[in-house]
């Protein structure tokens, strides 16, 4: 989890907003999408892998190093402002033709 904090504390330096959730007193580090990927990609070496659209919020996009490990859920709203969403470590890339479809 120190890994997390530490992530987030370090994208905080880029030029950003912090938004408080009022029910669970989250913190969501918000900003320019492309300072956002400068620094994932700077600081931890990460690449987009993946993207997908969310109805009624925006692009949802997965940044990941090969190398480290570590991921993060970048969203971006219509209006072009990029919340990070979640990140973590150990992130792997199934071949699909090893996944197992449920029968």
């Amino acid at each position: 989890m120190t890994g997390l904090f530490a992530k987030y504390a370090a994208l905080a330096l880029v030029p950003v907003c912090v938004a408080f959730s009022t029910t669970a007193q989250a913190q969501t580090v918000c900003g320019a999408r492309g300072d956002i990927i400068a620094q994932l990609e700077k600081k931890y070496g990460e690449t987009r892998r993946s993207l997908g659209l969310q109805q009624g919020r925006g692009v949802v996009e997965v940044y990941a190093s090969a190398s480290t490990g570590s991921w993060t859920i970048l969203v971006t709203d219509a209006r072009g402002k990029s919340c990070l969403m979640a990140a973590g470590e150990a992130f792997e890339i199934e071949d699909i033709a090893e996944v197992e479809t449920p029968t």
